[in-house]
């Protein structure tokens, strides 16, 4: 560690270039897992890290950005996660020989199957691939590329196990601004609180951009600092992504990263060894700049906390019940049924119409223009529901904004079926967010902000609401999730469908610490068919045996009054015990729950 810390404290050091990049110019595939190539090309891998040496770089990564159990698994090498990073580490370690240079373990974040982990289990990852990067002989683990300061703060921990020194660095937008919301003064904080021995910055835009982050962060922390610069940013020319920034341009900009107080620099995407000899020449013999003195993480800015009273729909939550009703848009262009249906629902005493987005990844209309005309022509406060999987976040943000134009501002922020349970041939998911960062966007525009942190002038004046599964085994665990849903800015929460008393008395316990509105779904049963096709083929409900045995063999009027009934026994029930229900009616039949409406209101007087 002090051989590390000591150099940086010496002088300014260069670090290498973009792995990927070069990996690709060499002729690899980009679909081709570039860390496997360890174990299947070393010579190739070899020939990178002496063309970065040559170039002058005095710190080299291992090619194991992507090197951890979640991401080799989902190719079928998750049993491959240490050899592969041993011999990352071997390879890079080979390649320096007996140059006076250090030798860096990459390790980037896990991918999208970490939602799918526990918190041990995701330390567990880092774990596994830090402790191979120990062991194959690195002199430093950098931590690089992370979005969210949370998975990045558990990265740290489970690396400085290794006895290793850490370099953090997280990917920063054009605003100074993590794609999770993170500000560079807080990140800083944080990390450093985690046990990080040098902070930074890489990716997530070029040089002028980040430079403006280093100046931020130098401010906030007295630990070395880091910067990987993209090559500015990329175009896409025939079939190649070409990276505009010239060699010479890039070593200008790093005597000004170094100027601004960075100490360890080197290139992310689009940088090759032409950059960083450049850089090597324009940075030789430069030592850290004096850092300004330090200054504390900005506090919370103005309207950045939530008020306590419930608005809008919610307004009447402890007063009386506060019931939302779904109703389906429609799978072509005729609207007059959901409209119909709304101001059925409203003269029936309901509070919000919610609208589904594209359920089950089937094609309907955009719930935020059926919301604005449902709201103009009906009357009634709408909740659309809002799916991660349809658009990226450049399209979220602008299709937020319109919708907030439009007045179209109670949203429940859901992550999405993925494309694979539809129809649609051709289609992808996106997923650039899931349900908590789609809330803390939504948060972030009601600070007036965007998500790289730059004004949008007032803000979006959302409502946000959230889903919640209490049909699990472990309910603690959807708590959990709930809790860091509501810390992102989440004010009220709907549940997937509740057959059962004792989930629904379970799920009032666990969740009455929460803080927010929490609505029960209650979909009534139309028949024993569609019974069994719930409990058995859509994910989130549970049937319990006796339901099912009383909608056996029913089918017709006889089902639907069945139905009524069972969904009657269980809102008499629950009356007592929640502030409010979220109804759903099969198969858009809005008079079914016009009936339960009517029926709750008359429970209340």
């Amino acid at each position: 560690m002090a051989s590390l810390l000591e150099r940086l404290a010496a002088r300014v050091m260069v670090g290498d270039g973009a792995i990927g990049t070069m990996l690709y110019a060499k002729g690899v595939a980009l679909e081709a897992n570039f860390e496997h190539l360890n174990l299947v090309r070393p010579e190739l891998v070899l020939e990178l890290h002496r063309e970065y040496l040559d170039a002058g770089a005095g710190v080299i990564e291992t090619n194991t950005f992507g090197a951890n159990a979640v991401k080799l698994s989902a190719i079928g090498l998750g049993h491959k996660v240490a050899e592969i990073n041993r011999q990352g580490a071997r390879l890079a370690r080979q390649a320096a020989g007996g140059r006076d240079v250090l030798v860096a373990g990459s390790m980037g974040p896990l991918g999208r199957g970490k939602g799918e982990l526990s918190g041990e289990e995701v330390r567990e990852a880092f774990r596994l691939q830090s402790a191979a990067l120990a062991e194959g002989g690195v002199d430093l683990l950098l931590l690089e590329t992370f979005a969210e300061v949370e998975e990045l703060e558990v990265a740290v921990s489970a690396a400085k196990e290794t006895g290793l020194p850490v370099v953090a660095n997280l990917a920063f937008g054009e605003g100074g601004r993590t794609a999770g919301g993170g500000e560079a003064e807080t990140a800083v904080a944080r990390l450093e609180a985690a046990g990080a021995d040098v902070v930074g910055a890489n990716c997530g835009a070029g040089p002028l951009a980040l430079l403006a982050t280093i100046k931020r962060m130098a401010a906030a922390t007295s630990l070395p600092l880091a910067a990987y610069p993209n090559s500015g940013f990329p175009e896409y020319l025939d079939g190649r992504y070409i990276y505009r920034a010239t060699p010479e341009y890039f070593a200008s900009m790093a005597r000004e990263l170094a100027a601004a107080g960075a100490s360890l620099i080197g290139g992310c995407c689009g940088t090759t060894p032409e950059h960083i000899a450049a850089m090597a020449k324009s940075l030789a013999g430069m030592v850290p700049a004096p850092r300004a003195s330090r200054v504390p993480a900005p506090a919370a800015a103005p309207g950045e906390e939530r008020g306590t009273e419930p608005a809008g729909f919610l307004a009447g939550w402890g007063k009386r019940m506060v019931i939302t009703v779904e109703l389906d848009p429609p799978k072509g262009l005729d609207c007059s049924k959901v409209v119909e249906g709304s101001r059925a629902l409203k003269e029936a005493g309901a509070d919000a119409i919610n609208l589904a987005e594209n359920p089950l990844a089937r094609v309907r209309m955009g719930t935020i223009a059926l919301a604005s005309l449902v709201r103009r022509e009906a009357g009634i406060e709408v909740i659309a529901h809002i799916t991660c999987r349809d658009r990226n976040l450049i399209g979220m943000q602008s299709e937020l904004m319109g919708a907030s134009l439009l007045g179209v501002t109670s949203i429940l922020a859901v992550t999405g079926d993925p494309v694979s349970m539809g129809e649609e041939a051709g289609a992808s998911s996106v997923f650039d967010l899931n349900s908590f960062t789609l809330i803390k966007l939504l948060n972030d525009l009601n600070r007036g902000v965007n998500a790289q942190g730059n004004p949008i002038g007032s803000g979006g004046g959302f409502t946000v609401g959230a889903a919640f599964n209490p049909n699990v085994q472990k309910m603690e665990v959807q708590v959990g999730r709930l809790v860091k849903k509501v810390a992102n800015g989440a004010t009220f929460a709907q549940t997937q469908p509740i057959y059962d008393l004792s989930v629904l008395e379970r799920m009032v316990e666990l969740t009455a610490e929460v803080g927010i509105p929490v609505l029960p779904g209650v979909l009534p049963l139309v028949s024993g068919r569609n019974a069994e096709f719930l409990h058995n083929e859509v994910p989130g409900i549970v049937i319990p045996d006796h339901i099912r045995a009383r909608m056996a063999g029913k089918s017709g009027d006889e089902g639907v009054a069945e139905g009524l009934a069972i969904a009657k026994e269980f809102i008499e029930a629950a009356l007592s015990k929640v502030g409010g229900f979220y109804l759903i009616p099969p198969f858009g039949k809005y008079p079914i729950a016009a009936e339960l409406v009517r029926f709750i209101r008359e429970r209340e007087r």
